[in-house]
């Protein structure tokens, strides 16, 4: 068969490739007839590896052997900088590695990102090269750096290397040694999650709120990385749970930017600041609402976050909740209590931005909200408050409320004019505000009906919460703006339901 190329992408003979897979699987017959043949030993494919670092990285100590006697030139490197020596101790072939060095490789050998034999094996985890090296070759430096600042230390904790970690410790590597990020081995084991290596490394007692290049602690990275376990046990050591990075964020920042709800009752239960505030002055809840975490949200609530808490745009939680439609988070934070009379840069209330994003339901619930509030203040004392308690500012679907619904629903459609709902509105001490975000929706030229209709839906959820009849309040509301006759005609409907559970008794 003609000698041709192994394959399109390659730029072996094929008779060399077949040479080169023999010293892979240690097949010396193959190799022997191949070299009878005059197949050049030395070539190298397209990622420069000859035949000598296929042996070496596959621990085939015959082939290795067989080479030796033909190859003398035992510190080529491939394209990765990669040395038959460098390969033999990053795939943890013991026997190879002491047959180059018997056989004179270079021992100081580093491939492209300054890795050396030490780096190699305790990346890989092969402690029994690592004793070799420290124990048989001689000026070995144990602290000596890789391009990236990384000794074997910090290789071993960011690769999860226990046995090389312990090994390395008892031979009296430099535990607080920083690399060109300026992460110690903590800081490694901590970002990538090697929970036992970070107990290994705080024996040591290594400082515990040592900082990187970007203020981060091994808390900041265990929590970036959701690592649970290494985080609860930063914790239980006492780290500082408050302490911010270049950005001002705490380790809560981090776990609400992720939703990591586990790790944000954790640093809860160990007495974060919930409010702290990064560069941008923005809070943990800021960033819960914004990334729409409900849970944490109530977490937070629960830990009792200041729900008045203002971000760089003059802007509570809840306009953040308001600007996005976030309903079930603009309900958490109603039911908590906030003060719904802040503004932001530009002037605006939560209700005013609700308004504006055409939120009509999350409109509707801060407006259910404010009076609730009012209600609250002239009739409940502290003690009593019933914030936090069976309310719900949501739409109402209850089957006791359908038919007082129902008649709702045909006044504002059926009878009640442009502009005669917003009389019936100011009777009941609708705010203008509550007006102007009301009608701020627009369905058509008949959209005062629309407006009308969730007026009265949101004048009842205070009638009810307040405990009164709805069809007398709404009687007295119609007789107060000088509807007389359809207040008459409003009662007769409503009391015609024999299931009304408070008819308008006479007047």
């Amino acid at each position: 068969m003609e000698d041709g190329l192994a394959s399109e992408d390659d730029i072996l003979l094929h008779s060399e490739k077949v040479f080169h897979n023999a010293a892979k699987r240690n097949d010396t017959g193959k190799m022997l007839e191949l070299i009878r043949k005059g197949v050049d030993i030395k070539v190298k494919n397209k990622e420069d590896r000859k035949a000598l670092h296929w042996a070496a990285g596959a621990g085939s100590e015959d082939a290795l052997r067989l080479l030796l006697e033909h190859d003398t030139e035992l510190d080529d490197v491939d394209s990765f900088g990669m040395s038959p020596l460098l390969l033999a101790a990053w795939f943890g072939y013991l026997k190879i590695l002491q047959i180059l060095v018997s056989s004179g490789a270079k021992l100081n050998c580093e491939n492209k990102n300054g890795l050396n034999l030490l780096h190699c094996a305790a990346q890989r985890g092969h402690i029994h090269i690592l004793e070799y090296i420290m124990e048989d070759l001689e000026d070995v430096r144990l602290d000596r750096t890789d391009k990236s600042g990384k000794t074997a230390f910090h290789l071993a904790a960011e690769h999860g290397q226990l046995e090389v970690a312990e090994y390395l410790i008892g031979m009296g590597c430099a535990h607080d040694l920083k690399d060109k990020e300026e992460n110690t081995a903590l800081h490694l084991a901590a970002k990538h999650g090697h929970e036992e290596v970070l107990q290994k490394i705080l024996e040591t007692g290594e400082n515990i709120n040592e900082k990187n290049i970007d203020g981060l602690t091994a808390l900041h990275l265990s929590v970036d990385g959701g690592h649970y376990n290494c985080v609860k046990l930063l914790l239980e050591a006492h780290c500082n749970v408050n302490e911010l990075t270049n950005m001002n964020m705490t380790a809560l920042h981090i776990a609400v930017q992720h939703g990591l709800e586990k790790e944000v009752r954790l640093l809860v239960e160990a007495r974060v600041n919930v409010d702290s505030v990064d560069t941008n002055h923005t809070t943990a809840l800021h960033l819960a609402v914004f990334n729409n975490y409900p849970e944490i949200v109530k977490i937070l609530i629960d830990a009792g976050c200041d729900l008045d808490a203002l971000d760089g745009r003059l802007q509570t939680a809840l306009h953040v909740a308001a600007e996005h439609g976030r309903q079930n988070i603009a309900e958490l934070i109603l039911i908590a209590g906030i003060n719904l009379r802040i503004l932001d840069k530009q002037g605006k209330t939560s209700l005013d931005i609700a308004a504006r994003g055409n939120h009509v339901n999350v409109v509707d619930m801060i407006i259910k909200a404010d009076r609730f509030y009012k209600w609250e203040q002239d009739n409940v004392t502290c003690s009593d408050s019933l914030v936090g308690r069976n309310v719900t500012f949501r739409q109402d679907h209850q089957q006791e409320t359908q038919h007082i619904r129902s008649i709702l629903w045909k006044l504002a459609t059926k009878n009640l004019k442009a502009g005669e709902w917003k009389s019936l509105a100011q009777h009941w001490h609708f705010t203008d505000a509550h007006i102007r975000a009301i009608e701020h929706e627009w369905t058509g030229t008949k959209s005062y009906r629309d407006h009308g209709h969730r007026m009265l839906l949101i004048w009842l959820h205070g009638v009810l919460i307040a405990g009164e009849n709805p069809i007398k309040s709404l009687y007295e509301g119609l007789m107060g703006i000088s509807m007389v006759d359809l207040a008459e005609s409003m009662r007769q409907q409503a009391n015609a339901d024999p299931y009304t559970p408070k008819k308008c008794a006479t007047m």
